[in-house]
């Protein structure tokens, strides 16, 4: 492993914040440019993790060029593909960031009277404890719990996102762990002293294409 994959190791993994799994009320899967997560879910759903699934997203960044229909949509297609119900299904296709994803999703199934106590929240790994902190901070009553792909950092690059693109997408979710919680988005994460130095020495090396400032 050269330096670089060292470093963004490092960041990697911080950001999974990868949960034990338990029985929820819902899985809420996150849309993003990697229909992995939706894989992943669909595989929560069918054994038996909860008995209700949300997809959550319009487009975003990285989709909006890509598709030509809300990331929900398509990875709804896809879960029921993969054997999800579309009975079981809910979409919310009208949220373009993690904080609307969350509240959106509140309001739904709130409007849907359904009983939420806790959340399997899906995401990419290298977004969960971001999707985590901001859940916290958005629905504080309900318990969640955070799963991604089953992938490391090594197997993660594929066609759609390159190991170059992650370690930036990476930089900048570091990034905002840190900013988001200030502008009060997020709940505070603590930060190791050598998960911000990994992340300013990448942003020294020119991987600063997803920073918010």
């Amino acid at each position: 492993m050269n330096h670089i994959d060292k470093l963004a190791q490092t960041l990697w993994d911080y950001n999974k914040l990868e949960s034990s799994l338990t029985k929820a009320d819902v899985i809420l899967i996150l849309g993003s440019n990697d229909i992995r997560v939706a894989e992943r879910g669909a595989e929560l759903f069918l054994q038996g993790y909860a008995p209700l699934v949300v997809c959550s997203g319009k487009v975003g960044v990285l989709t909006k060029r890509m598709l030509n229909k809300s990331e929900a949509e398509v990875f709804a297609e896809e879960i029921i593909k993969l054997g999800v119900p579309k009975e079981k299904i809910l979409i919310e296709s009208e949220a373009t960031n993690t904080g609307e994803n969350i509240t959106y999703t509140k309001t739904l199934l709130k409007n849907k009277v359904v009983i939420v106590n806790r959340v399997i929240l899906v995401q990419k790994p290298y977004m969960l404890r971001r999707a985590y902190a901001t859940f916290k901070n958005f629905w504080p009553e309900s318990d969640v719990i955070t799963t991604g792909p089953q992938l490391t950092f090594e197997k993660y690059p594929n066609d759609i996102i390159s190991k170059e693109l992650l370690i930036n997408i990476m930089v900048g979710d570091t990034q905002r762990i840190k900013l988001y919680a200030d502008m009060g988005f997020q709940i505070p994460q603590e930060m190791p002293e050598v998960v911000w130095a990994a992340y300013q020495k990448l942003v020294e090396l020119g991987y600063s294409k997803h920073l918010v400032i």
